[in-house]
């Protein structure tokens, strides 16, 4: 197995992975570091900055402007006389997408670009495991080295704001710190492969219904605690390359030609060194664009040379609308990250590896831990197969692939495992599995979605069941020892560039499954999705529930292991289940999805924060996730018992005992409150975790490390940080609603 990091960032709680065996794959910042748990990506280089004077002294005003906009559908132009090669990029959250042709969409129908199907952003997030953030970032990293590429157009960082959200499959979770101690590791993974991570979407970008213009209003403090966090991060920690400019506007200006967002925030306050790329076709202005910071435009679907900063562009310095010199400043920043990446010199650049079994292996890591376990009153799970003759299988989630699908980048992948394929590789010979479809896929051909009189463009589906697939079903169930039922959604329901209408099981699901669970008690059902949905009914019948996510290659072979018990479940879920939609608080306040304008009146009670400081009971918890043993904590003790300054580092341990009898990893959670706050806050804030494994009977002390500054306000009035002296209540569980332990500590 290949070397694997333990990652720790400076600005955020530091992680002790106890009891890891592997070594730490270690980049030379960190070898240089005097914190030897200090975890940073390498920086942009500026080495080379005379030879880039003296490449632009050489360039036409045409060839540098070839190097901020697009030549091809994900390349600029290379400048070849000079020996600049094009900037190559490619989508990447699932995996490198296939080739596209040079001038559209379509595919290139090549024979060599297929790739590793990886686990989507929700089943990353759900593993709590930035371990396992950096197996993912390496691995597509070397996938994109080995595609030639120079740029990979992820992670998808943005906050799940609303559980309709088109993309909360493949963005992480509704929490900023989770977000970051996945994002920061995700990023260094790629770029230590000499490719740049490209973090998207920059930002405030939490709805697909209206993104190419609604305006996007959020007050000073909210965009500072909860939307910003884990883009800053992977600036300040991570060293992030690019970072991708979002559709929508923000406080009335777009993002892609946001001043305040782009020059002020992440170029001034951050220090970013990296460039800005826009999203495609996200650009709507030549001067305002470049001066307000964007660096690269990219998209579609207009000729190339005329593209806002292609021809536009060229014509604007001649009339004197901006200067050479000011065009100059973008070029230097795309020349130093090509230096960075070694790919004008091609001195000691990897090469990469491509749908190699160690990387099927990453993914099966990845999926392996990501899967949730929600409910397991009569122990059906892990399932005994000592004495079990015959399983039914339903679903057509049982067979359904998702490296494809949807709007947006996809994998062509030559593997795939699905559940049903999962189960044939791991049951024994003797087990005869039923299996039976139950349910048609099936979509309005003229109806689009609506969320109350606001058209969301997304699919109808068709919930009427089929009499003769039911009958299947049931008989299937009844014949059968047991049952599982597989069901949820796909990604051609949740998808890029639409948000889903309601909370509703798609496809006649709840029907289906009631009857299955009547034919057969002994039934287990598993979802399989990337975002929540109303399964409230489903959970009050069934005493075994399991939930999955869009899994990646191995994705199948995981999820069997779990179900027959080889792996000890220990995923958590990265977001709040609400039990109805109005519970949320995007819609709770009425706020989601705007028309022109969307305003989040919510502020910083996203998530969790608005469910535990309004008391409102969710179907499951953020964090929640069971497992096949059982854990305690105890014992929870600070470093030291005086009061700790703004600047110093409180060290919390707990011990951790496994009562159970199967070896298992349990993720130890850390929320912060303070009651006697001055200021508004959320009931308690998600401030460490830390993930371990602890064999069965035994138990283990771990440690987590909270900088006092991971506890500070965003002040909108003096434009700073403010740790809030006086008492705060460490609170320790394994769910924002499961908390065990607390314990207080006083700050100066």
């Amino acid at each position: 197995m290949k070397n694997r990091i333990l990652f720790f960032s400076a600005a955020i709680t530091l992680i002790a992975f106890t009891g890891c065996k592997e070594e730490a794959s270690i980049s030379e910042a960190t070898k240089n570091s005097e914190e030897k748990s200090i975890f940073k990506g390498k920086e942009v280089t500026k080495e080379y900055d005379a030879k880039i004077d003296s490449l632009m002294a050489k360039m036409t005003l045409e060839e540098k402007t070839g190097l901020l906009h697009g030549n091809t559908m994900f390349a600029t132009a290379a400048v070849e006389r000079l020996g600049i090669p094009e900037l190559k990029m490619t989508d990447g959250p699932l995996g490198v997408r296939e080739e596209i042709s040079k001038d559209s969409w379509a595919p290139a129908g090549l024979d060599d670009d297929y790739a590793t199907y990886y686990p989507a952003g929700a089943g990353l997030s759900a593993t709590w495991n930035p371990e396992l953030a950096y197996t993912f970032g390496n691995s597509v990293g070397e996938e994109a080295r080995a595609r030639d590429k120079d740029v990979l157009l992820s992670p998808a960082i943005n906050i799940i704001r609303t559980p309709l959200g088109g993309r909360t499959y493949e963005y992480f979770t509704e929490d900023p710190f989770l977000n970051k101690q996945l994002a920061v590791p995700f990023v260094v993974g790629v770029q230590d492969n000499g490719v740049a991570a490209c973090v998207k979407h920059y930002a405030a970008n939490n709805q697909e219904t209206h993104r190419d213009y609604v305006n996007v209003k959020i007050d000073e403090r909210a965009l500072r605690e909860i939307y910003l966090p884990a883009f800053r991060a992977t600036v300040e920690e991570a060293n992030a390359y690019s970072m991708m400019g979002a559709y929508n506007k923000f406080r009335g200006e777009y993002l892609c030609e946001n001043n305040y967002m782009l020059n002020e925030v992440l170029k001034g306050e951050w220090g970013f060194d990296g460039i800005v790329i826009s999203d495609w076709a996200a650009v709507h202005n030549t001067v305002e664009s470049l001066k307000s910071g964007l660096d690269v435009e990219m998209g579609t679907p207009k000729p190339f040379n005329e593209f806002f900063l292609a021809q536009a562009l060229i014509d604007s310095v001649k009339a004197g609308k901006i200067s050479e010199a000011e065009v100059d400043e973008h070029v230097k920043r795309v020349l130093r990250v090509m230096y960075s990446l070694n790919s004008i010199t091609g001195e000691g650049r990897k090469e990469g590896s491509l749908g190699t079994e160690a990387h099927f292996k990453d993914a099966y890591d990845i999926a392996s831990e990501s899967v949730v376990l929600l409910k397991n009153e009569k122990n059906m799970l892990p399932i005994k197969t000592d004495r079990l003759k015959s399983i039914a299988v339903i679903g057509a989630n049982a067979t359904k692939k998702n490296a494809l699908g949807g709007f947006g980048a996809g994998v062509k992948t030559k593997r795939e495992v699905t559940p049903l394929e999962g189960l044939k590789n791991r049951l024994p010979e003797s087990v005869a599995i039923n299996y039976a479809e139950g349910y048609k896929e099936q979509y309005s051909k003229t109806e689009k979605a609506k969320f109350g009189n606001v058209t969301l463009n997304g699919p109808v589906t068709i919930n009427e069941l089929d009499p003769k697939m039911v009958e299947e079903a049931v008989d299937a169930a009844k014949n059968s020892d047991m049952a599982i039922i597989f069901a949820g959604s796909n990604r051609d329901y949740e998808t890029e560039a639409s948000d889903r209408a309601s909370l509703a099981l798609p496809f006649g699901q709840e029907e289906l499954i009631e009857k299955v669970l009547e034919a057969n008690p002994n039934t287990i059902v598993v979802m399989i999705a990337g975002a929540p949905f109303d399964i409230e009914n489903i959970n009050q019948k069934t005493s075994t529930l399991v939930w999955s996510w869009f899994n990646g290659s191995e994705g199948g072979n995981a999820l069997a292991d779990v179900l027959l018990g080889k792996v000890n479940p220990s995923g958590k879920l990265p977001w709040t289940m609400p039990k109805e939609l109005k519970d949320s608080p995007a819609h709770a306040t009425n706020s989601f999805p705007g028309d022109q304008t969307v305003s989040y009146d919510e502020g910083i009670l996203v998530g969790y924060r608005w469910f535990d400081t309004k008391n409102i009971e969710p179907l499951y918890p953020f964090g929640y996730g069971l497992s096949y043993t059982n854990f305690d904590f105890s014992n929870p003790k600070l470093n030291k018992q005086e009061a700790y300054s703004k600047d110093e580092t409180l060290t919390l341990s707990v011990n951790v005992k496994n009562t159970g009898e199967m070896d298992g990893k349990e993720v130890v959670q850390v929320y912060v409150s303070k009651s006697d706050s001055k200021i508004e806050r959320a009931s308690k804030e998600l401030k460490g975790f830390q993930k371990v494994m602890v064999p069965a009977g035994r138990s283990q002390t771990i440690k987590i490390d909270i900088p006092v500054k991971e506890l500070a306000y965003y002040d909108v009035e003096n434009k700073t940080w403010v740790v809030e002296p006086g008492t705060y209540t460490l609170k320790i569980g394994n769910s924002s609603r499961d908390i065990t332990n607390e314990i207080t500590v006083q700050v100066q």
